[in-house]
């Protein structure tokens, strides 16, 4: 995923989530619902969160420092998991708090045609930011189904953005059951019953993210798929005779770091050696576009230290 494309994504939610905010407040103050109130609150959110996104993504473009030699492209990560922090305390924990409140001091909704209204518009508008989120992560997902994506996507604004996307969706939804029962009912209980789910939704979201986004905080390696790449690109030119072992880490969401010990032949000269490696790193970047820091130590090649797998018989178990 580049980094354009989500920043796309989340500028879009962001525009369509202080709209969206700013009417369903007017809503609350009119209706006096519960559940316009969780939703003003999860839009304003929202809002942040994005705002926490392009900080991130702003801060983690800086240059690498003798202090941070490899920069600082992890941020993201930070600044993702902070979203889904906020998202927990703010959204969820206070939504729950609202719908218990209302739940105890039922109040009958008043003027229910502003509220239904308003979050009949805000379904259209944040129907707009998930399509354009959608739009956004298909290039990046190739052939991943979105739950795979979502778990296994290394830049963390697209997951994020969309996942929020479908909270607030499915949490119009929620509102919108929960005024209108309380309105045929005219048991404003009803309103704070939708409130409540509205609160354990985000809380359920704001989960996925704390895990997911704490893998990658931890540091995660390359995909099964682009482990095999790179090993066969290791492998597969004159000079270099087998892959002892090898780790990958990633830097930041498009910056992969690959280090690998590699079997030469022990008649090579040292021009030879030096020779292979370079070629080697060139089929690398080749093969794995984002493994732009590479670390080759070269060694005589020893069958009886090559296990096939890449992993050296002292690390065997």
């Amino acid at each position: 995923m580049s980094a354009e494309g989500g920043k796309r994504a989340i500028v879009a939610a962001l525009i369509a989530n202080l709209g969206i905010a700013v009417t369903k407040f007017f809503a609350y103050l009119v209706s006096g619902s519960s559940s316009m109130l969780a939703e003003s609150v999860h839009s304003l959110a929202d809002s942040g969160n994005q705002v926490l996104l392009l900080i991130g993504g702003r801060r983690a473009s800086r240059a690498a420092t003798p202090q941070h030699p490899f920069g600082y492209g992890r941020e993201r990560y930070v600044y993702a998991f902070v979203v889904s922090i906020v998202l927990f305390a703010i959204g969820g924990v206070f939504s729950i708090y609202e719908g218990i409140h209302k739940i105890q001091h039922p109040e009958a909704i008043t003027n229910p045609a502003v509220p239904v209204t308003v979050l009949l518009i805000a379904m259209g508008l944040e129907s707009f930011s998930l399509r354009t989120a959608v739009r956004e992560s298909n290039r990046a997902r190739g052939e991943l189904s979105w739950v795979a994506f979502v778990r296994h996507a290394k830049a963390p604004e697209l997951p994020v953005v969309l996942l929020e996307d479908v909270a607030a969706l499915v949490g119009l939804l929620l509102a919108l059951v929960g005024v209108v029962s309380a309105v045929i009912t005219k048991n404003g209980v009803w309103d704070g019953v939708g409130t409540i789910a509205i609160g354990l939704l985000l809380v359920v979201i704001a989960l996925v993210l704390g895990v997911e986004t704490k893998s990658l905080l931890l540091g995660e390696g390359a995909s099964p798929v682009d482990v095999e790449s790179i090993r066969q690109a290791l492998a597969g030119g004159v000079g270099i005779e087998s892959v002892i072992h090898m780790k990958t880490l990633y830097l930041g969401p498009e910056e992969l770091m690959v280090a690998a010990k590699v079997g030469v032949s022990q008649r090579a000269t040292s021009a030879q050696v030096i020779a292979a490696i370079d070629a080697a790193e060139r089929r690398v970047r080749d093969a794995v576009p984002v493994a732009r820091v590479i670390y080759l130590e070269p060694d005589f090649f020893d069958p009886s230290r090559d296990v096939g797998d890449g992993t050296p018989v002292a690390d065997r178990r």
